[in-house]
């Protein structure tokens, strides 16, 4: 199982959110570009970017930032935050991003993800939200009506990379959350899906590794506080 560091960006600082909530972000005292060459002096094998300032489709994007982060680390790096088209996909892949990862439109315009996928085999990821297991988009604001699992096997014949889930309840640390959830969804989609929200403790990367079809996970909140360093976590999940 591979750990993917989780790099959040909002004007031009590492920060993380809680609940969402993109005007109460936690602000990292971290250099963004220090952290992604101090997760990789620190075994990753990935990285996770994320530009919220572009899912908010604000003016004052970090494309220059999370550019100059992939033209210096020398892993691959999957970019997120607002990517609506094939422009925007092709942008990214031009200017060196491994993956490129897609969340609301891949709701609101499957025939766009298929078309991507058709085009860039193995390089689009579909962000896959739930809260109470209905599909979130537009950060999390806005509900669907459909379970995870359904919005994503609609995407299982596609040469996609994989499916990030996001379970938001358990990211919310509500106290029924639990990993049933992402559970389910592994063991019934045949492409690879990448954990995100669960992981607070080396003993949540001991157990997501262990679960069928959890190729990794994503964990920011808890490299940045401090709760366990990336080495522990490579150790864990690396462990037989």
């Amino acid at each position: 199982m591979i750990i993917y560091p989780d790099i959040e960006l909002q004007n031009g600082k590492c920060v993380n959110l809680v609940r969402g909530l993109m005007d109460q972000p936690v602000v990292y005292d971290k250099d963004p570009l220090e952290a992604a060459v101090d997760f990789q002096n620190d075994g990753a094998q990935w990285l996770h970017i994320i530009d919220l300032d572009a899912v908010g489709l604000r003016e004052n994007d970090n494309y220059e930032l999370v550019c100059k982060i992939i033209d210096t680390v020398h892993i691959p790096v999957q970019v997120a935050g607002g990517i609506r088209s094939m422009a925007s996909v092709e942008w990214w892949l031009e200017h060196g991003a491994a993956r490129v990862v897609v969340g609301t439109a891949a709701v609101k315009d499957p025939h766009f993800i298929k078309e991507a996928c058709g085009r860039f085999p193995g390089k689009v990821v579909v962000s896959v939200d739930a809260r109470g297991d209905k599909v979130m988009m537009e950060g999390w604001t806005e509900a669907t009506s459909f379970t995870a699992l359904e919005f994503a096997r609609q995407y299982e014949t596609d040469d996609i990379a994989a499916i990030i889930f996001t379970d938001i309840d358990r990211d919310d640390d509500l106290p029924e959350s639990s990993l049933a959830t992402t559970t389910n969804l592994a063991t019934k989609l045949i492409m690879p899906v990448i954990a995100s929200g669960p992981v607070k403790s080396l003993d949540d990367i001991s157990t997501l590794k262990y679960l069928p079809n959890i190729a990794g996970a994503i964990t920011g909140r808890a490299l940045f506080g401090g709760a366990f360093t990336l080495a522990e976590a490579i150790e864990v999940a690396d462990a037989q």
